[in-house]
């Protein structure tokens, strides 16, 4: 649970700001980084609590997958095991229903995304003011000056990254099924079938194509971000907050899965189209 009283020095306003705040650093050490004012570090800078948090999760990912599938039996399955079945299963699933190519490629994919994203959403959870209380013990810093942003997918540069990632994706395999030529075929020649209208198609098509990695990361980028303002929020009430707060996470129960669903849904229909030779 949050409490703003453990920053009593701070308005209800700097409260908010300051949790909003990454850790960053530069070439010439850290710096703290308010993306709702003008930079003080710079424009190289590296967010050192969106990588730092990302790279954990990531790992926690591949580490108890890789547990499992190890210690996987054929016999009845432990609380683990079974969890994790699950999830292959229901991810399997939708690449079966949706990705209408052939592709190696996809159902890891749409795992991996599913899951680290998942778990990256499920940091929401995590009180605001615990890491920065933590950390206070520790290192004996005011809390004040200790900035900490556990939900990497509140960071658009983290967003934009995996999205990037997906559209790379997206360009590779259409060039590789359909070939270059018929890649820029399909971008100039459709909708319209008139050789006039070819320049009116190639803007639509691109404007389209661009639009997909643009709405994957902001889709994702702007709920997890209104949730955590929400939290923080809700934090200023004090001692008030314990009911809203639950009530709120409570509501995350849909909003933080769903999150991560419909980034992989998008994935794997954006590669399908891809695959797709007409």
């Amino acid at each position: 649970m949050s409490d703003a009283a453990a920053n009593a020095t701070l308005t209800s306003q700097e409260y908010i700001k300051h949790h909003l705040t990454n850790l960053t650093a530069n070439s010439q050490g850290l710096c703290s980084y308010d993306a709702g004012a003008t930079n003080p570090c710079g424009f190289w800078t590296l967010n050192l609590d969106t990588l730092g948090w990302s790279v954990f999760l990531g790992l926690v990912f591949l580490t108890v997958f890789r547990y499992v599938a190890k210690r996987a039996t054929t016999g009845v399955p432990g609380k683990l095991q079974c969890a994790v079945e699950m999830v292959v299963e229901f991810v399997n699933d939708s690449v079966k229903g949706t990705f209408h190519g052939k592709s190696d490629l996809i159902a890891p994919l749409a795992l991996t995304v599913f899951v680290w994203i998942l778990l990256m959403n499920m940091m929401d959870w995590v009180p605001v003011d615990i890491l920065p209380f933590m950390i206070s013990l520790v290192s004996g810093v005011d809390m004040n000056h200790i900035y900490m942003k556990p939900v990497p997918t509140t960071d658009p540069t983290l967003t934009f990254a995996l999205a990037g990632g997906v559209f790379f994706l997206i360009i590779y395999y259409s060039i590789k099924v359909k070939g270059f030529g018929g890649f820029m075929k399909e971008l100039y020649s459709q909708p319209f079938g008139h050789w006039s209208l070819y320049p009116i198609n190639f803007v639509l098509e691109v404007v389209t194509l661009l639009a997909r990695p643009l709405a994957l990361s902001l889709r994702l980028f702007g709920n997890l971000y209104a949730g955590e303002l929400i939290f923080l929020l809700i934090a200023t009430l004090g001692l008030y907050q314990l009911p809203v707060h639950f009530l709120w996470a409570a509501f995350h129960l849909l909003v933080i899965p769903l999150q991560a669903f419909i980034f992989m849904m998008l994935t794997i229909v954006y590669l399908s189209l891809a695959h797709e030779d007409h």
